[in-house]
């Protein structure tokens, strides 16, 4: 199938509590930054990439791209940032039509996200698709379409709904499936010790690469 032209989404809004604070899309894993695994995974597969921060955006202008804060206030989780970016696609790229969420700690990304995602949502022919790998479903990890975003801003400001499954339950998801070994492409960064782990596992694929 054709792979319709997607948004890329980098939600990098949270408070990295368990890491004492700070942006965790600077932690580097074998000597490049999570953001910096984050976009080279993106860019090839989206039209456009902007991030969802808060707080000073300038701390991102190194990268050169769109910084969107919330819109909702007091940090109201990832659906505020979904919302954030769909909003910035609506008034900033309206050929675009999707939207392609992905959480900025996670490091090990897979190369095939658009495409697997919509053939997902296409296949059970429904508006929204999310990743699962192993046993594990990754809500954040997701495909959206603009034309919700209304629903979703009602939803977020008017029920006071923060729980991604909840609203997408509403609309009917599709689940695109990834192995979890040798590595999990949705491991994701919360503690010093999941950085010490994932600088392991980046050491071994480029081990595994040279031979």
């Amino acid at each position: 199938m054709t792979t319709p032209p997607t948004l890329g989404l980098v939600l990098a809004g949270g408070l990295a509590r368990r890491m004492g604070g700070g942006d965790k899309v600077r932690i580097a894993i074998g000597g490049t930054t999570i953001l910096q695994r984050v976009l080279a995974c993106l860019e090839p597969q989206c039209s456009r990439v902007i991030i969802n921060a808060n707080g000073d955006a300038t701390r991102f202008a190194d990268t050169g791209l769109p910084v969107v804060a919330d819109s909702v206030p007091d940090f109201a989780g990832p659906l505020a940032g979904i919302l954030a970016g769909l909003d910035w696609a609506a008034a900033n790229a309206p050929a675009l039509e999707w939207l392609l969420s992905v959480p900025g700690d996670c490091p090990f990304l897979p190369q095939d996200l658009v495409e697997r995602l919509q053939a997902a949502r296409v296949a059970a022919n429904t508006p929204l698709a999310c990743a699962r790998s192993g046993a594990w479903r990754h809500p954040v990890v997701g495909l959206w379409p603009v034309r919700l975003r209304e629903n979703l801003r009602h939803a977020l400001s008017e029920e006071n709904l923060h729980k991604i499954e909840l609203w997408t339950a509403r609309h009917g998801i599709a689940i695109a499936e990834w192995p979890d070994v040798p590595v999990d492409p949705f491991f994701n960064v919360n503690t010093p010790e999941d950085a010490a782990r994932a600088a392991a596992l980046a050491a071994r694929q480029r081990g595994v690469r040279s031979l």
